[in-house]
C-alpha cells in the first residue's frame, strides 16, 4: 500500500469547483492543467465527507499506468498524512479546497487506516477493461462465458489470430471452396498481409455485426452497393458500356466540344481532337475501356475543367468542359464505386467466416479479449431483468463514479457507465438519498482512439445525456473548463488554438465555442511550421 506522495498545490477556479465532493461534473480539462491533481483532490474529498466508505469510490482510467499512477498517489499521500504535524496537514487539506478543522484533521489521519480495512484493500481504482472482467467473473454463466474464463493479452490475441487465419485458409483450400480462396486472395493484393490482418481483426472484434450482414453472396454485395451509394445491379464494366452507347448519352455536348477544339486550332486542341474523334468512332466496349484516359481532353489530372484559351469562345468551351466533367467522371465514380462495393463484399465473405472461427477458438480455449469483456458487460448491464438485479448488487457498494480520460470512452463503455450510474439521478438506488456523484474528466483534442469507436459525438453525447438526467431531477451538473497549462507555454498554446479555430467547435462533436487556452509559464517559446510540399501536376496548357 505504499506509494509516492507529491506537493499539493492550491486547486484554482475551475479546479476547486471539480473537487466538490457534493457536485456531478463534466470537466474538460487540456494536457497540463492539473488533472490528476484535482481527480486526487476529488478522492481526498470524498472521503473526508464521513459517509463513504473507500469500497463506495470506483475510478475508472483508460490505461494500466494510469490506474497505478492515482493509486500510488492516493496511497502515498494518505500515508504522509498519518504523520504530519497539525499545521502541515491543515495546508494540505486547505489545497484541496477542505476545511482545516480539527475534525478533518483527524479524519485525514484515520484515512489510511481504511484503506487499509476496505473490502478488496483500497478504493477501486481500475481501467474500464479490469472492472469489466471482475463483473464477468462474477457472473459468468449469466454472461454465457466458461467459468474460470481468462482475458487475452495482446500477444495471446496475436498468436490466436494467426492460427485462426491459417485454419480458415486451409478449410478454404480441403472443402475447394473457390469464392473463400479468391476473398483471400483478394484481400492480400489489396492491402498486404498486415493490412489483411488488421481488416480481420476488426471483423473479429464486431461478431455481432458480422453476423447480423447478409450470409448469402448475392445478398451481401447488394447490401454493401446500398451502403455505398450504388444505384444500379449487375457487372459494373456492362453498365459502364451501356451508358457510352450512342443514343444513351447526349452526344451534343462532345460535338461541341470537338467543335470548339477545331475552332481554336492549337496545338493544344489538336491533342484534344485525335482522342475524342478516335473515342466516338469506336465501339461500346471500346469506349467503356478507354474513358478515362479519353476524358484528359476536357478534364486536367487535377479534375478540374481544362483551361480553353480561344478568347471568341473560350466561355461556352469553359462550360461545356465542366459539363463534360460531370458526365465522365461521374460515370467513372459510379463504377469505381461498384468496384469498391464488389471488393468489401468479398472481404466480409471473408471477415464473416473468420469472426465466427475466432469466436469459436475464443469459446474453446475459454478466453475472452478485451473487447469481448467491454461489450459482454455492456449486454449483460442492459439485459431485461438479470442486468437490474446485477445493476441492484453493485448499487450497493458504488455510489461514487469517477471517469479519467472520458474522451477515450467509447459508446459501449458510456453503456457501462450509465448502468453503474443509472439510479443516482432517480433516488431508488440502494442507498436511498444519499448523495450520489458522477465526475468525469477529458479532453476532447487527445481523443487518439477513433479505431476503437471512440468519436467526439459519444462524448459530447454522453454530456448531453447525464446533464439532461441530473437537471430532471434537480441536481445538476457542472461543466467546468480546465484551460490554464501548467506545462506548455504561450505561443505553443496559441498556435493550438489557432487549430482549433480554423476546425470549428463542430468538428469535435462540440455545440459550445471552446475556451482559449491561457499559461502560467512565461511568455517565451517557438511554434515551427515546415513548408508542406505536394508532387507538382505538369500543366500541358498552351501559355
Amino acid at each position: 500500500m505504499s506509494g509516492k506522495a507529491g506537493t499539493l498545490y492550491d486547486l484554482k477556479g475551475a479546479q476547486r469547483g471539480a473537487a466538490d465532493p457534493h457536485e456531478n461534473v463534466w470537466l474538460s480539462a487540456s494536457a497540463g492543467t492539473g488533472k490528476t491533481q484535482v481527480l486526487t483532490a476529488r478522492a481526498f474529498r470524498l472521503l473526508l465527507r464521513g459517509d463513504v466508505r473507500p469500497e463506495n469510490i470506483l475510478c475508472l482510467t483508460y490505461t494500466k499506468a494510469g490506474a497505478t499512477e492515482m493509486a500510488n498517489r492516493i496511497n502515498g499521500q494518505l500515508a504522509q498524512w498519518v504523520l504530519l504535524d497539525d499545521g502541515a496537514l491543515g495546508k494540505d487539506l486547505a489545497a484541496i479546497g477542505a476545511a482545516a478543522t480539527p475534525e478533518n484533521r483527524t479524519a485525514a489521519r484515520k484515512l489510511f487506516a481504511r484503506l487499509l480495512d476496505a473490502p478488496g484493500g483500497g478504493l477501486q481504482i481500475m481501467t474500464i477493461h479490469s472492472f469489466c472482467q471482475r463483473l464477468l467473473a462474477s457472473f459468468p454463466a449469466e454472461a454465457g462465458l466458461v467459468p474460470g474464463f481468462a482475458a487475452m493479452e495482446e500477444r495471446d490475441a496475436a498468436d490466436l489470430a494467426q492460427e485462426v487465419l491459417a485454419e480458415l485458409a486451409l478449410s478454404a483450400e480441403a472443402h475447394g471452396d473457390e469464392a473463400m480462396i479468391a476473398a483471400l486472395q483478394q484481400l492480400s493484393l489489396n492491402d498486404g498481409e498486415e493490412g489483411t490482418e488488421r481488416f480481420l481483426a476488426k471483423c473479429a472484434a464486431e461478431p455481432l455485426a458480422m453476423a447480423a450482414l447478409p450470409q448469402i453472396a448475392d445478398d451481401r454485395r447488394r447490401w454493401c452497393r446500398t451502403l455505398i451509394g450504388v444505384d444500379f445491379e449487375g457487372d459494373a464494366h456492362d453498365w459502364l458500356r451501356a451508358q457510352v452507347t450512342d443514343g444513351a448519352f447526349d452526344r451534343r455536348f462532345l460535338d461541341a466540344y470537338l467543335a470548339y477544339q477545331v475552332q481554336w486550332g492549337t496545338a493544344t486542341a489538336q491533342k484534344r481532337i485525335a482522342p475524342i474523334t478516335a473515342w466516338l468512332a469506336a465501339s461500346p466496349e471500346v469506349r467503356a475501356e478507354t474513358l478515362a484516359e479519353v476524358q484528359g481532353a476536357w478534364m486536367t489530372k487535377a479534375g478540374t475543367p481544362a483551361k480553353q484559351q480561344a478568347k471568341a469562345i473560350e466561355a461556352e468551351a469553359q462550360d461545356t468542359a465542366a459539363m463534360l466533367c460531370d458526365w465522365s467522371g461521374g460515370l467513372l465514380s459510379a463504377v469505381a464505386k461498384a468496384d469498391y462495393s464488389d471488393r468489401l463484399a468479398e472481404a466480409l465473405r471473408a471477415g464473416q467466416a473468420y469472426a465466427r472461427l475466432y469466436e469459436a477458438a475464443k469459446r474453446t480455449r475459454g478466453l475472452v479479449d478485451f473487447d469481448d469483456l467491454v461489450r459482454e458487460t455492456a449486454r449483460l448491464l442492459r439485459s431485461e431483468g438479470i442486468g437490474q438485479w446485477i445493476a441492484y448488487k453493485l448499487d450497493q457498494r458504488i455510489d461514487h463514479v469517477l471517469v479519467d480520460e472520458s474522451q477515450d470512452t467509447n459508446a459501449a463503455q458510456w453503456d457501462i457507465v450509465r448502468a453503474l450510474t443509472q439510479d443516482f439521478f432517480a433516488g431508488e438506488g440502494a442507498h436511498g438519498d444519499a448523495v450520489r456523484t458522477l465526475f468525469t474528466v477529458g479532453d476532447f483534442k487527445q481523443a487518439i482512439f477513433g479505431f476503437q469507436g471512440t468519436s467526439p459525438e459519444s462524448y459530447a453525447a454522453a454530456r448531453v445525456e447525464f446533464a439532461a438526467e441530473a437537471d430532471a431531477v434537480g441536481r445538476g451538473f457542472a461543466e467546468l473548463d480546465m484551460a490554464d497549462s501548467f506545462r506548455s507555454n504561450l505561443p505553443i498554446l496559441t498556435a493550438v488554438d489557432a487549430m482549433i479555430a480554423a476546425q470549428g467547435q463542430e468538428a469535435f462533436g462540440l455545440t459550445e465555442p471552446i475556451p482559449r487556452h491561457g499559461a502560467t509559464r512565461p511568455d517565451h517559446g517557438e511554434v515551427v511550421l515546415a513548408q508542406p510540399f505536394v508532387a507538382a501536376v505538369a500543366d500541358d496548357e498552351d501559355a
